[in-house]
This record gives structure tokens, C-alpha cells and sequence, in this order.
């Protein structure tokens, strides 16, 4: 079975994900990519080839006549490798409900089309009005160019409204990340037989093998029994202003605690600036991106708690791994399967800073049941959500596409 994926890049982290698929017998992995530049993709998300186990093709996008991108001469790649299915995403399904003819082309090759989401920022079908006049769509820089009141507002969104409707019941099936989807998915009419839970992970037996190799190890950081970690794009909605500001106020209670930032992205230097003029800029570290694991792990090594204030998904999976305590609000909802309130570690109120004070303290101040917490952090990786159940999942996928 050949299933090929079309992505807005090559995230580092799922590259691996691919190679695990592409590795099951009789099955072959093919992706199609923008050539350069691709407007789908985040700021700052790392993305190589380094590694990859699968042929990808690079097409040049352009911009539809609907205003999001599509790929020019994917008719032709379709044609050249004739794939048994084919697994979108967000905007590029909208190719194939605004273009009858694409839609022809692969139904008479036979090819299924698989829709995967997380979902997020999808609201069911009747609250989709009252949900994006409300500010429900944000991007990454958090803002929004909403007028709820006029014309226009209400015929774009309705318009999204039935174009999602379209989208989720012409696909063969969806796969997701969290169990959400069978609510927000039926509300459009999908029956559930037709959605499978994938979940979302990184390739954690890679992750838990580098664990091994640099257990007890930290070479990258002194020794701190109350640091706090965050890793991540820095971008708006991931909301580590609020961390710093929120970092400031417990400095009170536990003066020598120490908060550190991995990650890139265009709001690097107002955070740098802000804990300057907090006046705590030596107690917060900024290091950069780090993406090799055996490195990044001694930084979770390092820390006793992993946090997330905003918007956040796989750097949670990434410090289970590494048995850590996890504090974060309702990112993009694949926390929820995840994080238990109170086992291994708090879900605050998204935004509120003083509920996001109120659990880190509670953290700092007993280290010992913290880390007991962190354990049971690992204990989920090793039993609940890990790369295998996904595999699992994405197979059941895809051979429910072969009937």
C-alpha cells in the first residue's frame, strides 16, 4: 500500500513518525512539500531532511483562486506514483472540494483521501457563527481580523462553515489527535466508524533510547533543584511573557529558582528585554533552539518541572519522556490525554496567570512529591500514548481505506 502525505513542511519531529511508517512491511511513504517557503508552517519550526527514510516531492505552491495554497503539478506526481491513498491537511483539502475536477482525477484512480486534524480551532457545526464572531480564530501572533458585525464577516464564515461541512464528508476517513473529534466531526454529519484517534507523538522509543544513553548526565546547566524549563517556539500565543511575568512574582516565595527558555522565534528579543526590565534577566535563560535530543534531554535532566503556558503540543511529550511534571492550560487539546491534574502535574486556567502562579508553587514547594509526579509522567509515555499506539492507529487508518 503506497499512502502518500501532503505537509506544509518537514517538521524534525514527524519525519520520524514517517520513517516509522514507511519501515511496516508492504506499505511505502511518499510526501509531497512546498519547494520553498511554505505558508503553512509555523515561525521557527525547525524542519530538515536529515534522516528521512521516505521520497518526498517538492512542489512549488501557488496561491487558489480561494486564497489559501495549493500545489502546482500535483495532478502529475499523483499521476507518476499513483497512490493508494492520500493524506491531507488544513488548507490543502479545500483544493478538493473547491475543484471538481481534482476531486474526479483521484476518485476514478482509485485513491481514498484521509483528512487528518487535531482538531483545533474547529468549532461543531451550529456554534460555528457565535464561535469565530467571539475571536475564536487566532493565529500565532494572536491576532485577529474580525468584524462580526458586517456582511462580509457572515458570508466568510458561513461560507467556512459549509466548505468544512463538504471537506469532512467527502474524505474515506479521518485521522486525529484527540478524542474531540468524534463531537466536533459529528456535528458536520461524519460517523464515527469514519474517525480514528491517532493521537499525537514523537518516535518515543528514539527519545526514551537517547534517555538512556545520557541518564543522570547534565553537562549543560549547574545544579538547581527548583528550575522550571519551557522549550518552544517563541511566538505569541505561546504565551511566555506570561511565564516571565508569572516567574517574577514567584521569585518572592523561592529566590534562588531559575526559569530557562529553549527555543527560537521572532519574540526572542521583547522576552529578553522584558526580563531585563523585570530585573531578573540572570535568573531566566534564554539558550536558543536545541533539537538534538541527547542534548535537549539534559536540559529536562536538569529541570524539575517542564511549563507551557500557552499554545504548545509535542514538547509535553517530550518532557514525559523524560519524566517530568508537567504545568500547562488548554493548548491544542492533546494535552487533555496527557496531563492528570494532581498525578503528573496541573492544567491551569488558560490565560490566567494567578491560577498558573497558584499550581508552580505548589510544585516548587514540595520537589520530592514533584518528582514523584514526573515519574508517573513516564509511566503514561511507556503505557498510554507513545509511537506505537499511533502506528497502530494510523494502520487502522488506512486499512479501513482498502474496503
Amino acid at each position: 500500500m503506497k499512502i502518500l502525505f501532503t505537509f506544509g513542511g518537514l517538521p524534525h519531529y514527524y519525519n520520524l513518525v514517517l520513517n516509522r511508517l514507511n519501515r511496516i512491511e508492504g506499505q511505502e511513504i511518499v510526501v509531497i512539500a512546498p519547494k520553498s517557503g511554505g505558508k503553512t508552517v509555523g515561525s521557527g519550526v525547525h524542519q530538515t531532511l536529515d534522516g528521512i527514510e521516505f521520497k518526498v516531492h517538492f512542489l512549488e505552491e501557488y496561491k487558489t483562486l480561494w486564497g489559501k495554497p495549493f500545489f502546482k503539478n500535483f495532478i502529475e506526481t499523483i499521476e507518476a506514483e499513483r497512490p493508494d491513498v492520500i493524506v491531507t491537511i488544513w488548507p490543502y483539502i479545500l483544493a478538493f472540494v473547491y475543484n471538481p475536477f481534482l476531486l474526479w482525477k483521484i476518485r476514478s484512480m482509485g485513491i481514498k483521501l484521509i483528512l487528518k486534524e487535531i482538531p483545533f480551532n474547529i468549532p461543531k457545526f451550529k456554534e460555528a457563527l457565535d464561535y469565530y464572531a467571539n475571536g475564536g480564530v487566532a493565529s500565532e501572533t494572536m491576532q485577529t481580523n474580525l468584524k462580526p458585525n458586517s456582511l462580509a464577516f457572515k458570508l466568510k464564515y458561513t461560507l467556512l462553515k459549509y466548505s468544512y461541512k463538504r471537506a469532512f464528508n467527502l474524505v474515506d476517513a479521518h485521522v486525529d489527535y484527540t478524542e474531540e473529534a468524534y463531537e466536533i466531526f459529528g456535528s458536520y454529519g461524519v460517523p464515527k466508524e469514519k474517525i480514528f484517534v491517532i493521537y499525537n507523538s514523537p518516535d518515543t522509543d528514539l527519545i526514551l533510547a537517547d534517555k538512556a544513553k545520557i541518564e543522570g548526565i547534565n553537562t549543560v546547566l549547574p545544579e538547581n533543584p527548583l528550575r522550571l524549563l519551557h522549550v518552544g517556539r517563541l511566538v505569541k500565543w505561546k504565551r511566555v511573557d506570561m511565564l516571565i511575568d508569572v516567574f517574577k512574582r514567584l521569585l518572592v516565595l523561592f529566590p534562588t529558582a531559575e526559569l530557562v527558555i529553549v527555543g527560537t522565534g521572532p519574540e526572542e528579543e521583547n522576552l529578553k528585554q522584558q526580563a531585563i526590565t523585570l530585573g531578573i534577566e540572570k535568573q531566566v535563560v534564554f539558550t536558543g533552539g536545541v533539537y538534538k535530543m541527547t542534548e535537549l534531554g539534559q536540559y529536562f535532566n536538569a529541570s524539575l518541572v517542564y511549563v507551557l503556558a500557552g499554545m504548545g503540543g509535542l514538547s509535553i511529550n517530550d518532557a514525559m519522556c523524560f519524566d517530568k511534571p508537567i504545568v500547562c492550560a488548554v493548548a491544542d487539546g492533546t494535552e487533555k490525554k496527557l496531563v492528570r491534574d494532581g498525578y503528573n502535574g496541573y492544567i491551569f486556567d488558560d490565560g490566567n496567570a494567578d491560577d498558573l502562579f497558584e499550581k508552580l508553587a505548589v510544585l516548587l514547594s514540595d520537589p520530592a512529591k514533584t518528582r514523584q509526579m514526573g515519574l508517573n509522567s513516564g509511566q503514561i509515555i511507556r503505557d498510554e500514548v507513545n509511537i506505537h499506539v499511533v502506528i497502530k492507529n494510523y494502520q487502522r487508518a488506512f486499512e479501513s481505506c482498502r474496503s
